[in-house]
C-alpha cells in the first residue's frame, strides 16, 4: 500500500473514533469477556435447533461484505476464523450502523448464536457488535503477481521490528511462538523427570564467566562498580552443586556482545544443566534422549523435514573426534602444527582467512566453522576437543592434551556443549591464569579469573557431568526455521529510522 493512501485511511479511521466519541460510544471501552472462541464452537456445533445458547466472542474483524441490510463477515481469534452474519433487523438500526463503519482489524466483541448456512459453514447470527479497540493502521494484505501469492507482511526487517504485526497476518510466525513455549515446557519437564532442580542463577556477574565470549558491560551506582550481564550461567551452576544439590538446570537468558547473523542473536536462551556423579558419556546419553524425547513428544518424531534434507535424529548419533574432522574437510593436521604463524598459512592454503588469530586452536576454530560445520547435517557428536580450548573441562585419562567434552551438531550448526567438569582447584587455577594471559595478548573473548570459583572447588565439587543446550537453535530445528531471528519474538534491530530523518538522508 502506497504511503500517501496509508497516511489518508489513517485520517479516515481517526476521524471514525472521534465521532463515535462525539456519539457517546467508547471506542475503547474497559472490558469485554468472552465465553467462547472460534474453532470449540465449529467442532462442537451440532444442530442450531438443539442450542440457543448466546455465544460471546472476541477477535479481530478478519473480512467484511456489506449488502444492505444483512452482512457477512469473519471474526480472527486465537482459535482461527468464524463467519459471522450481521442483519439490521436483528441488531437495530444504531448497531448495525456501528457494524459497517468497522474496518479490517478492529478489535471487536460478537454476541450471537450459532447456526449453519446454506453452504454448511458454521457462522455467528450476530445480536450485538462492541468495539473493543480500532484498528488505526490499516494491516498489511496478501497480494498477488504473476499467479503467485506473496507474503502479507513479506519486509523481513519490518516483520522482526513490529513483530505485533508479523504475528497478527502471518500465521505461520505464531505457530512457531506457540511450538517454541511448548518445546520448553517439553524440556523443563524431561529434566524433571530426570530427577533435576530448576534453579535460578545471577544474571548481573561480577566477573564474566562460563564461555568464550565478550561480555555487555553495565554499571551499578549505589555500589559504583561495574557489572556483567552473564555470558553463560556455568559457574554459579557448579557452586550448586559444591553445596550438594545434585542434579540441578536453568533455562536462561544469556548476553554476548557478539555479531548478529542467521545463527546468532547477542540476547539468548540456554539451558543448562550439571549432574554430580555423571561425567561427558552421562551427559552425551541424556542429550540423545532430552531431544528424541522432545521431538517425539511435540508430534514432530525422529525423522523430518530440514529445509531440503530429512533429519533423522534417531539414536545412537555418530561420534567424531574435533582434529580428525577438520582435517578431512580441510586437509590440515592441526596436532601436526608447531606456531600459530604455521596454522594461519595452512588455513589461507585452504581458503580460511585467520589473520589476527593469537594461538592455533583459534585458527583450527575458523577453520572447523567454515569447513567443517556446513557439512554436519545428521545428528553428530564432536568429541576430543583440545584442552588448550575446553578450561573448564576434565582431561582425558588417556590423554592430558585432549578434553573429556563433545559438541552437538545437526543441520549445520551447533547446539549445544557438554564435557565432564574440572573438579580439580589446582588445574583450574593454571587454567585460568593461561586464558588470562591470552586475554593480555589480545584475545578479548579470553576467560577471566574467578579466585572464588576457584575457593569452591576447594571445598570438593564431586565428578559431574554438564551440558548446555541453544534453546533458539534447538527451536529452528523442530520448526523448520532457518534464521534464530525467526525463534525470537523481539530479535535484536538497529534503531528504526524516524521516518522524515531517512527522506532527509535519502535526499
Amino acid at each position: 500500500m502506497e504511503e500517501k493512501e496509508t497516511s489518508e485511511l489513517i485520517k479516515q479511521r481517526i476521524q471514525k473514533v472521534k465521532d463515535l466519541a462525539s456519539q457517546g460510544i467508547n471506542p475503547y471501552p474497559i472490558r469485554f469477556f468472552p465465553n467462547a472462541f472460534s474453532q470449540d464452537l465449529i467442532t462442537g456445533f451440532k444442530d442450531e435447533s438443539e442450542d440457543k445458547t448466546v455465544y460471546k466472542i472476541a477477535g479481530r474483524l478478519h473480512a467484511k461484505r456489506v449488502m444492505g441490510k444483512a452482512s457477512f463477515g469473519h471474526i480472527k481469534d486465537k482459535q482461527g476464523l468464524i463467519q459471522i452474519y450481521a442483519a439490521r433487523d436483528d441488531m437495530g438500526e444504531e448497531n448495525y450502523k456501528l457494524f459497517k463503519s468497522l474496518d479490517l482489524g478492529d478489535q471487536v466483541g460478537i454476541e450471537g448464536t450459532l447456526f449453519k448456512t446454506q453452504k454448511g459453514e458454521i457462522s455467528i447470527h450476530v445480536n450485538s457488535v462492541t468495539l473493543l479497540a480500532k484498528c488505526i493502521r490499516p494491516l498489511p494484505v496478501v497480494k498477488e503477481k504473476d499467479g503467485k501469492v506473496y507474503d502479507a507482511f513479506s519486509d523481513v526487517e519490518q516483520r522482526y521490528r513490529m513483530r505485533y504485526v508479523d504475528l497478527v497476518v502471518n500465521d505461520h510466525v505464531k505457530k512457531t511462538f506457540v511450538m517454541r513455549s511448548r518445546i520448553i515446557q517439553e524440556i523443563r519437564q524431561f529434566l524433571m523427570n530426570e530427577g533435576f532442580l530448576e534453579v535460578e542463577t545471577p544474571m548481573m556477574q561480577v566477573i564474566a564467566g562460563g564461555a568464550a565470549a565478550k561480555p555487555f558491560i553495565t554499571h551499578h551506582n549505589t555500589l559504583d562498580m561495574d557489572l556483567f550481564l552473564r555470558i553463560a550461567p556455568e559457574l554459579y551452576l557448579k557452586r550448586l552443586i559444591v553445596g550438594g544439590m545434585d542434579r540441578v538446570f536453568e533455562l536462561n537468558r544469556n548476553f554476548r556482545n557478539e555479531g548478529i547473523s542467521t545463527k546468532h542473536n547477542p540476547e539468548f536462551t540456554m539451558m543448562e544443566a550439571y549432574m554430580a556423579y555423571g561425567d561427558m558419556e552421562t551427559m552425551l546419553q541424556l542429550t540423545e534422549r532430552l531431544v528424541t524425547t522432545v521431538a517425539n513428544k511435540i508430534g514432530l518424531g525422529t525423522k523430518f523435514a530440514y529445509g531440503d534434507v530429512m533429519i533423522d535424529i534417531s539414536s545412537p548419533w555418530k561420534r567424531q573426534p574435533y582434529l580428525d574432522i577438520i582435517k578431512e574437510y580441510s586437509g590440515i593436521d592441526f596436532s601436526a602444527i608447531q606456531s600459530v604463524d604455521e596454522a594461519i598459512k595452512k588455513a589461507k592454503e585452504a581458503k580460511v582467512n585467520s589473520e589476527g588469530a593469537t594461538s592455533i586452536w583459534k585458527v583450527a576454530d575458523d577453520v572447523f566453522s567454515e569447513l567443517v560445520e556446513p557439512n554436519l547435517i545428521q545428528p553428530i557428536f564432536i568429541t576430543d576437543f583440545p584442552k588448550a580450548i575446553s578450561p573448564l573441562a576434565k582431561s582425558r585419562e588417556d590423554n592430558p592434551d585432549i578434553a573429556d567434552r563433545f559438541e552437538p551438531y545437526v543441520a549445520g550448526r551447533e547446539i549445544g556443549n557438554a564435557f565432564s567438569e574440572l573438579n580439580d582447584p589446582f588445574d583450574q587455577k593454571e587454567r585460568f591464569e593461561e586464558q588470562v594471559k591470552q586475554r593480555e595478548a589480545g584475545d578479548d573473548e579470553a576467560f577471566m579469573m574467578d579466585e572464588d570459583y576457584v575457593r569452591a572447588l576447594e571445598y570438593g565439587m564431586p565428578p559431574t557431568g554438564g551440558l548446555g543446550i541453544g534453546i533458539d537453535r534447538l527451536v529452528m530445528l523442530f520448526t523448520n526455521s532457518h534464521s534464530i531471528r525467526d525463534t525470537i519474538l523481539f530479535p535484536l534491530m538497529r534503531p528504526d529510522k524516524d521516518p522524515g530523518q531517512a527522506k532527509k538522508e535519502k535526499g
